[in-house]
């Protein structure tokens, strides 16, 4: 039988939670809680905590309070704050907030674009240029995030070429690192693989990152094959916070905890304190007023309640 074999010793997990996993909470978050959320991610040992996003709060109300967050965070040296800026408005005002990284968002789908952000691919590319150009010229590394890589709520499956073509031009325009988003959830280990395969023609795979939702309960075997093939960077979220917008009750990002759970136990260095970790995505449903996504927090809070008893 073989063994898992060409696996990273070193992966670095990008923690999504207070951007990514909160903007979709439907009840608003106070500052304080966010500030805290990111200060905990720090002391768990995260090394790159997505902060927050600097958008219209008319779109996004939960993210109106990122001047103020960016502000009130203790930032730990070695450690990123990454936030998304969607247009140069918005670069600005990170620029203001003393953001050292920001993101840009394509998608794969020309359905999704044109619902989400109302505009073509192409379209969104012309828009981001500036964007990446402006960034790169204040010396700020820029991301690039791909949506749909493994599927579309409006068409279906997604050509394995069309995800390495909007890859390749995020790539192009000067982003550092793209990240491959399972906006939905339904890829499954080949496709993840094939998919990984299309953008590994024009991008070194050191240079993207894993982006997987667990709608499926696919997450994690999926992550199991982007890491087969190279990919040493995982997006994830503390608790799975953040729903899937497009499949009404179902679990979003794949949980942090799980994870890091799965990368210690193939020996896998991420530098993260899981029970540190766990109690960070315990104390963040506390304050929500949500359950955990993740199964591995459940397990280790159950197991520290019968050692506590």
């Amino acid at each position: 039988m073989a063994l898992l074999s060409g696996l990273p010793t070193n992966v670095k997990v990008v923690e999504v939670g207070p951007r990514d996993g909160l903007q979709n909470e439907k009840t608003m978050v106070a500052t304080t809680t966010k500030v805290e959320l990111i200060n905990r991610l720090n002391d768990a040992g995260l090394s790159v905590i997505e902060a927050t996003a600097f958008v219209s709060p008319k779109w996004v109300p939960q993210m109106a309070d990122a001047s103020e967050v960016m502000a009130k965070i203790t930032r730990k040296s070695g450690v990123t704050y990454p936030v998304l800026t969607p247009n140069t408005k918005g670069l600005e005002a990170a620029i203001t907030a003393g953001a050292t990284e920001v993101a840009v968002f394509g998608a794969a789908s020309e359905s999704f674009s044109q619902k989400n952000i109302n505009c073509s691919i192409a379209e969104s590319l012309d828009r981001f240029r500036p964007v990446v150009d402006a960034a790169r010229n204040a010396g700020i590394s820029v991301r690039g995030y791909v949506s749909c890589v493994l599927g579309c709520p409006y068409e279906g499956d997604i050509a394995p070429e069309k995800v390495a073509e909007v890859a390749k031009a995020l790539y192009d325009m000067g982003c550092y690192e793209i990240s491959l988003g399972d906006t939905i959830g339904t890829g499954t280990p080949a496709k993840a693989q094939k998919m990984i395969s299309a953008v590994a023609h024009h991008i070194p795979t050191e240079q993207l990152a894993a982006h997987f939702h667990d709608t499926y309960g696919q997450a994690l075997a999926n992550l199991l094959a982007a890491l087969q093939m190279g990919v040493a960077t995982i997006d994830s979220s503390v608790a799975g916070l953040g729903g899937c917008p497009y499949a009404k009750g179902a679990s979003g990002n794949v949980a942090t905890e799980d994870v890091v759970y799965m990368l210690d136990g193939l020996g896998i260095k991420t530098g993260i304190d899981l029970e540190k970790l766990a109690e960070t995505g315990s104390w963040i449903c506390d304050q929500i007023g949500r359950s955990s996504a993740s199964k591995a927090n459940l397990a280790i809070g159950a197991k520290r309640s019968t050692n506590e008893g």
